[in-house]
């Protein structure tokens, strides 16, 4: 009598079919690798442009963030201000440098920023005196642009040492101040100045603030020229009333 096999036989499968824990051969799983070879390659492709894309936007911003290298800075124009306008940064320079500073002088400064007609100048000087240390110091205030001229705002000039006794250079209290170099202008023109700009409209007009010791009072000297010397007409103001005084020699 034959005896029954004991080894498990090999479940049989059914035609068209393949049994249930049949595996693929190489043929059948072909298409899959394929498949998700190029899925994959479709990511990695998409990725790498997705890469790149942020890279040039960083790369735009940072452009757009960065200053022009050979970009000039802007030219400022000049800044022309009336004496008094200038007597006052001046004067609270002066303070500071002494408690008891009083003015002596203000004058205009010539700068090829302008001619100074209408009683405007882009360069004023202060010079101020303590009674109390025997010194004085010029202050330059500046709003210029032109070459050469002294660099924009309060300059401090040197000190040196101060006679009270010397009639040149008689401190005055800035009470008097009460007219400024464009009104003291105005009443030039009244008394000989609109005839020297007739003959010559480029003629630069300039100006000096002192204190007559002869008469007490604060004069504006309006100087038809670059200064005392070559004024072709000096007209003095009072610098208190605004009132023609002379003209003078």
């Amino acid at each position: 009598m034959e005896m029954a096999s004991l080894a498990p036989s090999e479940p049989t499968a059914k035609p068209g079919k393949p049994a249930k824990h049949q595996f693929l051969n190489d043929d059948q799983t072909r298409p899959f690798c394929a498949f998700r070879s190029s899925k994959n390659t479709r990511w990695l492709v998409l990725a790498a442009m997705a890469l790149s894309g942020l890279a040039l936007l960083t790369a735009c911003s940072s452009d757009e963030n960065k200053p022009a290298e050979n970009a000039k800075p802007e030219q400022k124009g000049p800044e022309l201000i009336t004496g008094r306008s200038a007597f006052q940064k001046l004067y609270v320079a002066a303070r500071g440098w002494n408690q008891d500073a009083k003015p002596y002088r203000l004058e205009s400064v010539v700068t090829s920023d302008g001619n100074g007609q209408d009683g405007k100048w882009a360069v004023w000087r202060g010079s101020f005196a303590s009674a109390t240390q025997r010194s004085e110091k010029p202050y330059i205030w500046s709003g210029s642009a032109a070459d050469g001229a002294p660099s924009r705002g309060i300059n401090p000039g040197t000190e040196d040492s101060y006679s009270a006794s010397n009639s040149s250079t008689q401190i005055f209290d800035i009470a008097f101040l009460k007219v400024d170099s464009d009104q003291a202008a105005q009443t030039a023109l009244k008394h000989g100045g609109d005839k020297i700009l007739e003959k010559d409209p480029k003629s630069p007009v300039t100006f000096i603030c002192d204190w007559n010791h002869n008469t007490n009072e604060l004069v504006w000297h309006v100087l038809y020229g670059t200064g005392r010397d070559d004024a072709k007409l000096k007209v003095a103001v009072n610098a208190s009333t605004g009132e023609f005084i002379r003209v003078e020699k």
